[in-house]
């Protein structure tokens, strides 16, 4: 269990220029250097897709499951690695990456054809940590003991997404999981020592800033090592994207959103790395929020945001 033994006080742990333990801090101090993700596809599906528990998907998942960025599927993992090294090389001197399974359901296949297929991607030198975005009901028992097999050759990482606590909503988005199976799943990895890193979604359809906040301390006391807090982006051809077209909802605008942010940094154990703070919806797929296309801007906003509140990931830090 994450603890917290931040207090006003102290002297926050220095994250270099940034005030919460992001991702790409936490990659140079382990692996000495920076470290990029290659986005790549097994070539699997989902049971919210293939009609095991629905056949529509996610509210909001595009026809690629998440998917947008990852290579094409009839590439072997070999073939998939090289050319997204090539996009990556092309703009920076990185050695080394993360293999990163990230369309659909990862772990939704027979385990020796996850074996054969993860087992492919570590075995490339550069390749320091294996990340594999699945489903917390797709984790059989024989699933979870080739991912602690797996995990003594490389780093595993399982990125879980839960989105939200509330009951409702996960009903409503069609997530086809309750918030039991996503705690069982959490603790089963975090019994064989594999990180977890949990997906949030800011701002869906009915929830109220005190319902997120719920969902972001339900997830700063839970045993994982990770988080991913996601805007919420309508696509084109999705479900929502349809629902909102016909009938708008409200939508964060920038400033709300930093400034939302900021609060939600503040609930989370320091020891928690950030992997995401805003995300990045396909810009042919995009309706809305058209300003979260502005990256840079977005997380320049944040940390100014978190400079001017004075905050913290971890706790509200007063000056003294």
């Amino acid at each position: 269990m994450n603890t917290n033994s931040m207090n006003t006080l102290e002297k926050p742990v220095s994250w270099g220029e940034k005030r919460y333990y992001s991702l790409d801090y936490y990659l140079k101090q382990t692996f000495g250097e920076k470290v990029y993700r290659l986005s790549l596809n097994g070539g699997m599906t989902c049971p919210n897709r293939d009609g095991t528990l629905d056949s529509r998907g996610c509210i909001f998942c595009s026809a690629g499951g998440s998917g947008d960025f990852a290579a094409a599927p009839a590439l072997s993992v070999t073939a998939q690695i090289a050319e997204a090294k090539k996009r990556v090389t092309a703009k920076t001197d990185c050695r080394k990456f993360i293999a990163y399974f990230q369309a659909y359901t990862n772990t939704y296949a027979p385990v020796a054809f996850l074996k054969n297929l993860f087992t492919e991607a570590i075995k490339q030198p550069e390749i320091v940590a294996l990340s594999i975005a699945t489903r917390c009901d797709c984790l059989s028992p024989e699933i979870l003991d080739l991912l602690e097999e797996l995990n003594k050759i490389k780093p595993v990482w399982v990125e879980l997404g839960l989105q939200t606590i509330h009951s409702d909503t996960l009903k409503f988005i069609r997530s086809g999981f309750t918030l039991q199976q996503y705690e069982a799943a959490v603790y089963a990895l975090h019994a064989r020592q594999i990180d977890v890193i949990t997906h949030l979604i800011l701002g869906l359809p009915g929830e109220t800033k005190n319902m997120m906040r719920s969902s972001v301390s339900y997830v700063a006391a839970m045993p994982v090592s990770g988080i991913k807090l996601q805007l919420l982006h309508i696509l084109k051809g999705t479900d929502l994207g349809t629902i909102y077209k016909k009938e708008p909802f409200p939508l964060f605008s920038l400033e709300e959103y930093c400034d939302f942010i900021t609060e939600c940094i503040s609930l989370l154990p320091p020891e928690m790395v950030i992997h995401r703070l805003t995300g990045d919806g396909p810009r042919q797929l995009l309706l809305a929020p058209s300003w979260s296309t502005d990256k840079k801007r977005v997380l320049n906003t944040i940390q100014k945001r978190l400079k001017e509140k004075n905050l913290w990931q971890g706790k509200y830090f007063s000056e003294v």
